[in-house]
This record gives C-alpha cells, sequence and structure tokens, in this order.
C-alpha cells in the first residue's frame, strides 16, 4: 500500500508561482509514490476572506489550478476542506487538551499580531483546524513550506498527546520539505505571498507578467541581481543560467527580459489549461464532488475511531 500525503491550499486569492513552486509541484511530482489527500483549505481562508462571492470564485479557481498544474482526479483525492464536517468537530476535541500557552507559541499567529492583525479566535486556534486536516487521514508525510513546518509539528504534538491519553489512535506525521523550494522569493525578496503583494500571477497574462518581473527589487552594487536570480533558479538551472548571466553581467533590463520570457513559456500550457476549465465549471464540480464521497467515507470512519477512543460513541 502506498503512503498517504495530506496537504492543500487556502483559496485566498489568485494563484502564484510560489503556489506552485512551493506546493502545487510536489503534489504534482508525487502523485504516483503517494495515495495523496489534497484540499481547498475554505476553512482557513475564513480568518482572511469574508466576501462569499470572493470566497466561491476562489474556492473555484484553486480547484481548476490544482487541474491546470497537472493533478489527475483519478490518482489524487481533490476536496473541498468545509464538505467534511468531522475537521470542525475534531478540532474541538483537540483544544480540550490543547492549552493556551502552547498555542501562543505559534509563528504564525505571533506575526500576524505583531503586523497589528487583530487576533480572532480563528486565528488563534487555525493550528489545531490545521491539527485535524492532517491527523484525520493519517498521512506518513505533509508537504509543507518551510515557514509553515510548526504546524506540522504541532500536529506530532498533538497526537502522541492524544495517543497518551487514549490509546494508539493516530499516525504521527512528518513534513516534507524540498529544499530548493521551501520558501520561494518574490519580487522584493521576502517570501512571495498575496499579504506582501510582491507575487508574479501564475496564470497572468504576458503583460502582467513582464510588469511583475519588471517590478522584481535589484540591488545595483553587483553584477547579479540575486532576487531576479532567486527566481530564474526556478526555471532553469544553474548550469543553464551561468552563461546568460556572465554575458549579462549588470544588465538588469536584459536579465529580466530573459526571465520573463522563461517564465511565460513555462506556464503557457497551464495557462491555456486553466482558461478551458474555466470555460467548462462542470469539470470543477464532478472533480470535488467524486473527491469528497471518497474522502468523506475515510474521514467519518476515522472519526467513528476518535469518538470511541474518548467515550464519545
Amino acid at each position: 500500500m502506498k503512503k498517504i500525503l495530506l496537504s492543500g491550499i487556502q483559496p485566498t486569492g489568485d494563484m502564484h508561482i510560489g503556489n506552485y513552486f512551493g506546493a502545487i509541484k510536489q503534489f504534482v511530482d508525487m502523485q504516483d509514490d503517494y495515495e495523496c489527500y489534497i484540499m481547498v483549505a475554505d476553512l482557513h481562508a475564513l480568518t482572511t476572506v469574508q466576501d462569499a462571492d470572493a470566497l466561491r470564485k476562489n474556492i473555484f479557481n484553486v480547484t481548476a489550478t490544482y487541474l491546470a498544474c497537472g493533478l489527475d482526479p483519478k490518482k489524487v483525492h481533490l476536496f473541498q476542506q468545509s464538505d467534511m464536517s468531522v475537521h470542525g468537530e475534531l478540532t474541538w476535541i483537540l483544544n480540550c487538551i490543547t492549552t493556551m500557552p502552547y498555542l501562543e507559541r505559534a509563528v504564525a499567529y505571533k506575526d500576524k499580531v505583531a503586523n497589528g492583525k487583530e487576533a480572532s479566535v480563528g486565528l488563534f486556534d487555525y493550528p489545531m483546524l490545521m491539527t485535524s486536516d492532517i491527523l484525520l487521514y493519517d498521512p506518513a508525510v505533509v508537504p509543507v513550506g518551510a515557514d509553515q513546518k510548526q504546524h506540522v509539528e504541532i500536529a506530532r504534538d498533538t497526537a502522541e498527546k492524544f495517543n497518551r491519553i487514549w490509546g494508539e489512535t493516530f499516525t504521527i506525521p512528518e513534513p516534507l520539505i524540498l529544499e530548493s523550494t521551501g520558501i520561494v522569493p518574490g519580487i522584493d525578496g521576502r517570501k512571495m505571498s498575496k499579504s506582501y503583494g510582491n507575487t508574479i500571477p501564475l496564470f497572468g497574462s504576458d503583460e502582467e507578467i513582464d510588469k511583475a518581473v519588471m517590478g522584481i527589487v535589484t540591488d545595483s552594487s553587483g553584477d547579479v541581481p540575486a532576487n531576479v536570480y532567486a527566481i530564474h533558479k526556478l526555471f532553469k538551472t544553474e548550469a543553464e543560467l551561468a552563461p546568460l548571466y556572465e554575458a549579462n553581467k549588470g544588465k538588469y533590463k536584459a536579465l529580466k527580459d530573459a526571465l520573463a520570457a522563461d517564465i511565460k513559456a513555462f506556464i503557457g500550457p497551464m495557462r491555456d489549461r486553466y482558461e478551458e476549465i474555466q470555460a467548462n465549471p462542470k469539470i470543477v464540480e464532478d472533480v470535488l464532488r467524486a473527491g469528497g464521497t471518497v474522502v468523506k467515507a475515510r474521514a467519518q470512519t476515522k472519526m467513528a475511531a476518535v469518538k470511541k477512543a474518548v467515550g464519545l460513541n
């Protein structure tokens, strides 16, 4: 039997190349080697997206992105998080064995509060919902960005604590981080993120890609623009880039033009597929319905075991 892999992306806005290289590419590369459960994490998105129409659109777009980038619904269980009510049910049970000081150590929570974000209960309890997402499917591995590793560690700690209290129930998951794409740099050198406004759109028009690439922050003190090169390495090997950057030392415009051309060539086929799916919404509806049926049966079976363990059955 294949080992289980679980991951997902929040539907909080348009997809960017950081989503692809930091997450989706890993899913595609591993879909033949693992039994993959890949979700649209729409419950998590409620901490930031509180516009119903926008959320519906984003849920559709994330699913379309999964398909356009090469996830095969015949190999991968694609599902919508909110279709599985047991995620919230398990979160409550796990909350009852988790202390406030423990969750106050969560880096993502502390960072957002430090940056002035109001601390809703959902934001504070976000790691426990993510823990439920993970533990319900007994995954061996959870692909995450380097900055998300702590969330898997929280899931591991919680699974171990539950197992100590009520007996062996949950698999202890391992984070899976590919060092080469652990954190995808944005156009300002920080992690690429919609919240930073430093993204390059995954399915943007040629003009949008050109504009984003030309906006990459450069350091005029060196021959090689570090931020341009860091992004370029996602699309070509260092051996392929070496002669280009050697021949264009200090020519930042030429190097940005080359990067934009490589991005457009890379995403072109995926963008075509994405537009086809956008024109036929039933594709997304059918995929989520089929995946949800399989996933719900597994999640409910696991939840029944949890209830029996704690005495709720």
